[in-house]
């Protein structure tokens, strides 16, 4: 049998041209789309978590070196794990 993309001769029981690589019969089973939705919502949150620490930020540095008060250290904490569940959770989806 001849190959339909370069036309050289291969074995009636090729699979592939040797040549070209071009497949000899239509593939039986076609793999499923990637269906990948974005979601603003995970961005937003994102966005929104990154100021948080940014304002903290500031904030903390105003502040005498020891003096940090423990709600904005909780706070602080509690934005970063915010922000990495949020980034694991759209890897998820």
């Amino acid at each position: 049998m001849q190959c339909r993309n370069c036309g050289a001769q291969i074995a009636d029981k090729a699979l592939i041209c040797y040549r070209c690589g071009t497949a000899t019969t239509e593939a039986k089973y076609q793999p499923a789309p990637l269906t990948r939705s974005r979601s603003r919502s995970g961005l937003v949150a994102t966005v929104l978590a990154l100021a948080l620490l940014v304002a903290l930020a500031l904030f903390m540095g105003r502040l005498p070196a020891g003096d940090t008060p423990r709600y904005v250290t909780a706070a602080a904490v509690a934005v970063a794990v915010v922000i990495v569940a949020l980034r694991a959770y759209a890897r998820r989806r």
